[in-house]
């Protein structure tokens, strides 16, 4: 089992706290870089969301 397997599943049951540990550590970056980098953030933000299973409501669907 790899290491994002594990992490995965103990983060299973609990999308949403995800979701917010995402957009607060990328609202970070975006401080600290003055926004310099904020498209690469959002993109990387998009993608860790749609890893983690972030991106979709409780009863499935991915939000758009």
């Amino acid at each position: 089992m790899s290491a994002l397997d594990k992490i995965k599943k103990m983060f299973k049951g609990h999308e949403g706290h995800v979701g917010k540990g995402v957009d607060k550590a990328g609202d970070m970056v975006d401080d600290r870089t003055e926004g310099k980098y904020k498209g690469h953030v959002d993109t990387a933000q998009d993608k860790l969301k749609q890893q983690f299973g972030a991106d979709r409501d409780q009863d499935g669907p991915p939000r758009s």
